[in-house]
């Protein structure tokens, strides 16, 4: 028997995840269906929910995880182009 582990991509997980919610299957026949464990729908269920706030926020989510300060970003593009005008300067 083999031990390697599986991995699922986002968008099956999704796909499954959807179908739980719709609840036309039982969690059983989803299980079954996708040869998962009933739990592991469940988790992936419970995941998705929690999450759900997300999905219509207007900040991209990449930005708040990263905890990038806008002032600082703007504050080195200046001190850049501070010195790369000194360099063309320079070079003539």
């Amino acid at each position: 028997m083999s031990l390697t582990r599986r991995r699922f991509s986002n968008e099956f997980k999704t796909k499954v995840v959807l179908e739980s919610l719709k609840e036309r299957q039982s969690l059983e026949v989803l299980a079954k269906k996708y040869e998962l464990l009933p739990g592991q729908i469940t988790t992936w269920k419970a995941i998705a929910l929690k999450n759900f706030g997300n999905v219509f926020s207007t900040d991209p989510p990449e930005a708040k995880e990263k905890g990038v300060d806008s002032q600082v970003l703007y504050a080195q593009i200046g001190q850049l182009k501070v010195e790369n005008d000194w360099l063309k300067k320079k070079l003539q």
